[in-house]
C-alpha cells in the first residue's frame, strides 16, 4: 500500500531551492566581480581565483571524506569570496593558505554549513592579513600592472569616483568594481536570497560617516567624501557578499538591520581612527559574534503571546 502521510521533523515548508543551488545562484552573483578582477588584472588574477577554489574545495572532500569535490558548492563559493579579498598576485601558498584555514576552521571545526558562526572567507583572510601583512598589502595598479597603494592608504595618489566605480583603482581582486559587484547583487536580490537591510544599513552608515567624519567644507565635499568611502577599499564587497551570509548573520529584519549598522560603524572607526586603513573584515567578524545576540534581543512577540503576571 503506498504511504499517504510522510511524517518528519520541522520545517514543513517546502521550497524547491536546495543548498547547492543557492550557491550556485552566489557564484553566478560573483561572476561580473571576477570577471572584472581578471579584465584589469590579468591572468594572475585567473590563476589566484582557480587556486582558492580548487584548494577550498579539496580541503572539505578531505575533511568530509567526499569524492566529489564540488559537493553542495559552499567550499567553492568560500574559496572564491577570499580570492576576491585578497591582492591580485599574492604568492601561492598565500592562497592556499587561506583557503584551507577558511574551510578548516572557519567552517568545519564549528561543525560544517550552517553551524559555523563566523563567515569563513573572512576567518581565512583575517589569518592571513595577521600572519604575513606584507604580502597582503602588495596591491598592483589595473593594466599595467605596476606595484602602487590603495586609495585608502594614506598618501595614495588620488582616485576618481568613476574610476572607483568601474574599478581602475588598486586593491584586492574583487573589491575595486563597485558596478561589477552591484550588477551581481541585483541577481541575489532578484531571486531572493538578500534583502536590502544589511546592506542598506551597511552602506548607509558608511556614507554617513564619511560625509560628516571624513568630509570639511562645503556640502558637494561631504557628498564626494561619502561616496568616496562607498566606493573604495571592500566596502561593496564586504556589504553586499560577505555580511548577508545567511548562516552567519541575523535572521530577524530588525536584527538584519542593526547588524548592517553596526558593520557600518565598524568599518568607519577603523578606517577614521584605527592604525589599519581598511576594517570591512574585522567589522563584519566582530557583527557575527553578535548575531545571536541580536536574534534573541530582536525575537518577535509570537501571535497572542500576553505579558506574564507578576
Amino acid at each position: 500500500m503506498e504511504a499517504k502521510l510522510v511524517v518528519s521533523s520541522s520545517p514543513h515548508l517546502r521550497r524547491p531551492e536546495s543548498v547547492q543551488s543557492v550557491m550556485i545562484d552566489v557564484l553566478v552573483a560573483l561572476f561580473p566581480a571576477a570577471l572584472a578582477g581578471v579584465i584589469f588584472f590579468g591572468w594572475r588574477g585567473l590563476l589566484t581565483m582557480m587556486l582558492g577554489m580548487l584548494a577550498a574545495m579539496v580541503a572539505e572532500a578531505v575533511v568530509l571524506r567526499q569524492k566529489n569535490i564540488f559537493g553542495d558548492g559552499s567550499a567553492a563559493v568560500t574559496g572564491l569570496l577570499l580570492a576576491l579579498t585578497l591582492p591580485p598576485a599574492p604568492p601561492w601558498w598565500l592562497v592556499v593558505t587561506g583557503s584551507v584555514v577558511a574551510i578548516v576552521i572557519g567552517k568545519q571545526v564549528f561543525g560544517g554549513i550552517g553551524n559555523n558562526i563566523f563567515n569563513p572567507a573572512l576567518v581565512g583572510r583575517a589569518v592571513l592579513v595577521v600572519s604575513w601583512p606584507a604580502h597582503m598589502t602588495t596591491w598592483l595598479r589595473p593594466l599595467d600592472l605596476a606595484t602602487a597603494a590603495t586609495p585608502l592608504a594614506p598618501g595614495a595618489e588620488p582616485a576618481s569616483l568613476f574610476n572607483l566605480f568601474v574599478g581602475a583603482v588598486p586593491g584586492s581582486l574583487g573589491e575595486t568594481s563597485a558596478f561589477a559587484l552591484l550588477l551581481g547583487a541585483a541577481w541575489l536580490f532578484y531571486k531572493g536570497l538578500i534583502d536590502w537591510r544589511i546592506p542598506g544599513g551597511y552602506l548607509g552608515t558608511v556614507f554617513l560617516m564619511g560625509a560628516f567624519f571624513d568630509g570639511t567644507g562645503t556640502l558637494p565635499e561631504m557628498f564626494s567624501r561619502g561616496l568616496f568611502h562607498l566606493l573604495a577599499g571592500g566596502v561593496m564587497l564586504g556589504a553586499l557578499f560577505m555580511a548577508t551570509d545567511m548562516v552567519t548573520s541575523p535572521v530577524t529584519a530588525l536584527g538584519r538591520l542593526i547588524f548592517g549598522i553596526g558593520c557600518g560603524l565598524v568599518t568607519m572607526l577603523i578606517r577614521l581612527f584605527g592604525a589599519f586603513p581598511e576594517g570591512v573584515t574585522f567589522a563584519i567578524l566582530l557583527m557575527n559574534a553578535l548575531t545571536p545576540l541580536l536574534d534573541n534581543l530582536t525575537l518577535p512577540k509570537k501571535f497572542g503571546e500576553v505579558a506574564k503576571l507578576q
